[in-house]
């Protein structure tokens, strides 16, 4: 039996949703770049970097763009993101969260966030969170998006814990897929429909506890 020492967390959509707000910056950008696209597509861009998510709203407005436009274009798309979520507040934080993360740390099993976001530590900073973390690796860490693993790789490495006493937990498959492909448990936060690759999956932090997490270090 592998005992678990870590949780790996993602950060929008696990600990507090600001895919509203990237929502709305993309949405802004491909505006102004004269088209649109809608709430159904944005789920595509769950738990991608900036630049592969420029790439695939370009695709849908059928929009070229030079490697410096592209790089304005990301640069304005992060100011626009970044004025909402200066407005963020403590307030935002999904449910069941910090009690989860309150029983994690009285259980001394460590926890680090493995995000794609290059403005983690400032999002965790308006939530008051930030304390809460061993470690953060994020779009500033890494040079591979998910599903490649690196992101909860260098996570379990900053924790010094090995891949399999690492739980992973994402809202999106491709961090799913991730989590798998770096040899770690995974549970999915959101969809069963979507997240069915994981190795179970809650609705809200309100369905997980201490006694739930120890039933993985049973799985194979």
């Amino acid at each position: 039996m592998t005992k678990i020492k870590a949780c790996l967390f993602d950060l929008d959509g696990v600990i507090v949703d600001t895919a509203v707000y990237h929502f709305q910056a993309w949405r802004r950008l491909a505006n102004e770049l004269g088209f649109d696209f809608t709430e159904h597509q944005n789920e595509q861009l769950k738990g991608i970097s900036r630049m592969e998510s420029l790439e695939l709203i370009l695709s849908w407005g059928n929009v070229s763009l030079t490697q410096d436009e592209k790089n304005d274009w990301a640069t304005k798309k992060n100011a626009w993101y970044l004025d909402l979520v200066k407005l963020m507040t403590p307030n935002e934080v999904l449910e069941g969260v910090p009690e989860f993360l309150d029983e994690l740390k009285a259980n001394n099993i460590k926890i680090a966030l493995g995000s794609a976001s290059k403005n983690s530590k400032l999002i965790l900073e308006r939530i008051n969170m930030l304390h809460y973390f061993d470690a953060i690796i994020d779009g500033n860490n890494i040079t591979k998006g998910k599903p490649d693993p690196q992101v909860f790789q260098l996570g379990a490495e900053a924790t010094n814990c090995k891949p399999e006493e690492c739980v992973v937990f994402e809202d999106a498959l491709a961090g799913v897929q991730a989590g798998k492909a770096g040899g770690m448990k995974v549970i999915g936060v959101g969809s069963e429909e979507i997240l069915k690759e994981a190795n179970f999956i809650i609705s809200s932090f309100k369905e997980i506890s201490i006694e739930k997490l120890r039933t993985l270090e049973e799985t194979p």
